[in-house]
């Protein structure tokens, strides 16, 4: 340890560090300056912790907290109150924010752009952005809320009233954005209690191993540490999972290791630093077994078995099946036939919040956890039986998440954190690193896909057969639902009248593969609309007309047999972009199209729940509880705007949050239904509030009074289920996008029109669509995670492909509302469709562009990939995939 000596925000401080610490985690873990955030440390790529080191914009995760003697350090903490509030209220109005993760390093690096250059253009401004990462809002919004800002220090701006009761269909400033914007509003690696200690995780450096001993002594006598747990220290069942419970939490001695994200043992310590030195004490043995890493060798029956709590036996962990009609009839009597064997890439969701959670020992047994995940009842079920107790003695908040795209529904630091509070008798926190982080997690399933699709002389479809298979991983997750959901989305938003499609799921020791936004349905996607744009060219006929004449519309039948009865808007969609469409081809652009759909709710035969409860305080405010996970789409604002729809109260009343004070457990906020189905639940706990109110009674008088509203969708069919009319899914979203090229064959212009019900909020409505263009744009040309002997080839983010606001187009956002007779004042799910199409867009652009069809992605060695700025995996390790 050495004394660093510097001045914080204007103060002499003085701290004791290690000679390995960085100033982030110094400043962090010891000052309580947390604007400045760890989302890559000590890679200093995604700028979340950029601070102002002796007037100078540094990324102080990378540098050494010794190197920091004697300097001048300011962080947002730091700069004037009153500018610091114009700042958070700039973000908030241009909504520059979802998860909001990332922003406080923004809010820094434009204020220090601005102390030398008041007035940046647009093209300063993204280059300023350009040391930044945001997952969430595709740039725009961010670049519109950097020039504001600039705009509000030159006395051109100033907050005000927005001027909205916050009604549905208005843009009512998203919950809490100011104080995110600025840092204001703590994440849960924020959080500090006093004798808090800190946890740190021995995670297996192999895909397929046997442990043959754990050897702890070592790391329990290094200084500072409290308790080293490993599996004998479980008092419950180790093992658990969403679906399966085939994942253990810490895995035993003559047990395998099936991924290199297994858990051996956990360290606490007094420090964070301790706790990660110590964990590289503990010493494991382990006789390194043949990995299975290819799902076809995986299938067959001479190929080990990777995780023998599979029930069937074997490594297949679903086969879905889709039959109607006679398809080979179907292709005897084509005009046209093309098929082709497509292939995806592994995916790693990059949320900017790494995972991290808070375990807090309570009084008689009880616990509580601040958790991020993205259904805290699932974490409260899965905990509980981790450590042997009955779930009404675990407690669980959600705080703000920062982000997690389906990579935060399964369980990742949860249960050894509460474990290590439940042996100590302490507070815990435990936080992943990046590098941790990127092996642990599952990611976006690869999958193959062989696709035969058929058509008449006029283009018409007149069969598709496919056959999938997706790499799972060495866990169950929600892999099996993923692989169903690619199958029944197999065909597109496309009358088809025969289809024949298996999906295969398949365990591999390779990372496991759960849910990522689009649930399979992007993957599917970039097939079938590759086979549209070969067979458009055999019939004679362009892109959009082949759609047009083969699109779904109220009364067809989706590739699962369900027939829509109402809510069909992909002709309006089509129509939305059909001027643009022309007027490129005109002009002599690449232009290129694809449509899509996304389910809305899991479906599928699976009761889903949507429940409120709405609480007047003694302060009258409103609170309103909702189980699903406000994770940066907006979730606890739209449902502020269904409550002040049916109470006429206004916004500012109403606090929404997520615990689990009621019982609301409600699953995972997947399957784009958290809007949908919270919607519904808080518009009928919300009637009854506006009831009371109307007979004449007043908030004073309502004090206490709970106004709860439980609703059951029950009436979905299993894909399986013959047994009576198909009906899979609750409600479907519709989507057209358009990828128009530059003469070098760069992404010049995405437009996407889509049809969303209702739009709640067009702001955040926008938002998220802008977003999803950004992860979908990124899906088609630089993203992946290739992995050599099961471990991931690199955990850098510039390698791992996210895109820099420097690479994205122009986008153009078409909201339409063909309501949904099921959903809240029409609404469907808006969160996952943004992206289905668009690398299916992309790839029908470059088709346009040099006639060349892509049957892999990411088309990095494209025109339009090799424009990107990221994505760049050296030598050897570009080859694994």
């Amino acid at each position: 340890m050495s004394t660093l000596h510097f001045t914080l925000n204007g103060k002499p401080c003085q701290l004791e560090v290690d000679a390995t610490e960085t100033l982030l985690h110094a400043v962090r873990d010891r000052t309580g300056n947390c604007s400045v955030k760890d989302g890559c440390s000590p890679q200093g790529q995604c700028g979340c912790c950029l601070a102002m080191v002796d007037g100078r914009a540094i990324t102080i995760c990378s540098l050494p907290a010794t190197k920091a003697e004697g300097k001048s350090v300011v962080t947002l903490e730091g700069i004037d109150a009153d500018l610091r509030a114009t700042y958070a209220a700039c973000f908030a109005e241009a909504a520059g924010l979802q998860c909001g993760f990332c922003i406080p390093g923004i809010v820094m690096r434009a204020h220090h752009m601005f102390e030398k250059n008041p007035d940046p253009q647009p093209a300063e401004i993204v280059k300023a952005l350009d040391g930044h990462l945001c997952r969430c809002t595709g740039y725009k919004k961010i670049q519109d809320a950097v020039a504001l800002m600039a705009r509000a220090r030159r006395g051109e701006w100033k907050p005000g009233a927005h001027g909205v009761a916050g009604k549905v269909g208005e843009s009512l400033v998203r919950y809490q954005a100011g104080e995110t914007a600025i840092g204001a509003r703590p994440y849960v690696d924020d959080v500090h209690i006093d004798g808090m200690l800190y946890a740190a995780m021995v995670l297996s450096p192999h895909a397929r191993a046997k442990v043959i001993s754990i050897d702890t002594g070592a790391a329990e006598a290094f200084p500072g540490v409290v308790r080293v747990a490993t599996y004998k220290d479980v008092p419950g069942d180790r093992y658990y999972g969403l679906l399966l419970a085939d994942w253990p939490g810490l895995v035993a001695e003559g047990e395998e290791v099936r991924y290199v994200g297994d858990v051996v043992a956990v360290v606490a310590a007094e420090s964070r630093f301790q706790a990660r030195e110590a964990a590289k004490a503990v010493q494991v043995e382990y006789e390194v077994l043949p990995a299975v890493l290819d799902p076809e060798y995986g299938m067959l029956p001479e190929a080990p078995v990777v995780n023998p709590r599979n029930p069937k036996g074997h490594n297949l962990l679903s086969h879905s099946h889709i039959s109607r009609g006679d398809v080979e009839a179907a292709f005897a009597n084509s005009a046209h036939i093309v098929e082709g064997k497509w292939e995806t890439q592994r995916i790693e969701h990059l949320f900017l919040e790494p995972e991290s959670c808070v375990a807090v020992p309570l009084e008689g047994g009880r616990m509580k956890l601040y958790t991020q995940g993205q259904g805290i009842f699932d974490d409260r079920r899965q905990v509980a039986t981790f450590l042997g107790k009955p779930e009404e003695d675990i407690e669980v908040e959600l705080l703000p998440n920062g982000g997690a795209f389906g990579g935060k529904e399964d369980m990742s630091v949860q249960s050894q954190t509460a474990l290590m509070a439940y042996l100590t008798g302490k507070p815990v926190k435990l936080t992943l690193s990046r590098e941790e982080s990127v092996r642990m997690h599952p990611k976006r399933h690869p999958l193959w896909m062989q696709y035969k699709v058929g058509c008449d002389a006029e283009g018409k479809l007149t069969a598709v057969w496919s056959r999938m298979v997706g790499d799972s991983g060495a866990y169950a997750s929600v892999g099996g639902k993923v692989l169903e959901r690619a199958a029944g989305h197999c065909c597109g938003p496309y009358v088809v009248p025969n289809v024949e499609i298996e999906a295969f799921a398949v365990y591999t020791n390779n990372p496991p593969c759960g849910a990522m936004r689009g649930f399979g349905v992007n993957q599917s996607a970039f097939a079938m609309e590759g086979c549209l744009d070969q067979l458009a060219t055999k019939v004679g006929i362009d892109g959009w007309t082949i759609r047009r004449r083969n699109a779904l519309e109220n009364g067809q039948m989706v590739t699962t047999g369900q027939v829509l009865k109402e809510g069909v808007g992909l002709i309006e969609t089509l129509e939305a972009v059909k001027s643009r469409y022309y007027e490129a081809l005109e002009a002599g652009k690449k232009v290129g199209i694809a449509c899509g759909l996304k389910n809305t709710g899991i479906g599928n035969g699976v009761a889903e729940w949507g429940k409120a409860r709405l609480v007047v305080e003694e302060d009258l405010t409103v609170s309103i509880y909702i189980g699903y996970t406000e994770m940066g789409q907006g979730l606890l604002t739209v449902a502020t705007q269904f409550a002040v729809e049916m109470t006429g109260l206004p916004a500012h009343i109403f606090r929404p949050k997520v615990d689990t004070k009621f019982q609301l457990g409600s699953g995972q906020t997947t399957g784009s239904r958290a809007t949908f189905f919270v919607g519904k639940a808080v518009m009928s706990a919300a009637a009854k509030l506006g009831e009371a109110l109307k007979s004449g009674k007043r908030l004073e008088a309502l004090q206490g009074e709970i106004f709860a509203a439980d609703i059951l969708v029950d009436d979905t069919t299993a894909l399986y289920d013959k047994s009576k009319p198909p009906k899979t899914h609750s409600a479907y979203s519709f989507a057209t996008q358009l990828c128009i090229l530059d003469e070098d064959g760069k992404v010049a212009e995405l437009i996407a029109a889509h049809d969303v019900g209702k739009v709640v909020n067009p702001q955040l409505c926008e938002g998220q669509l802008e977003g999803s263009l950004h992860m979908g744009l990124g899906y088609a040309l630089s993203e992946e995670l290739p992995c050599l002997d099961g471990m991931p080839v690199t955990t850098k983010l510039r390698d791992i492909g996210v895109l820099r606001a420097q690479d994205m187009p122009k986008m153009e956002i078409i909201l339409l509302e063909v309501p949904s007779a099921e959903g809240p004042m029409g609404a469907k799910g808006v969160g996952e469709i943004g992206l289905v199409p668009t690398a299916a867009a992309v790839a029908s652009a470059l088709y346009a562009y040099d006639g060349e069809t892509r049957y892999r992605l990411p088309m990095k060695e494209s025109p339009a990939g090799k424009a990107m700025s990221v994505g760049r995996i050296r030598g050897e390790r570009a080859t694994w995939r």
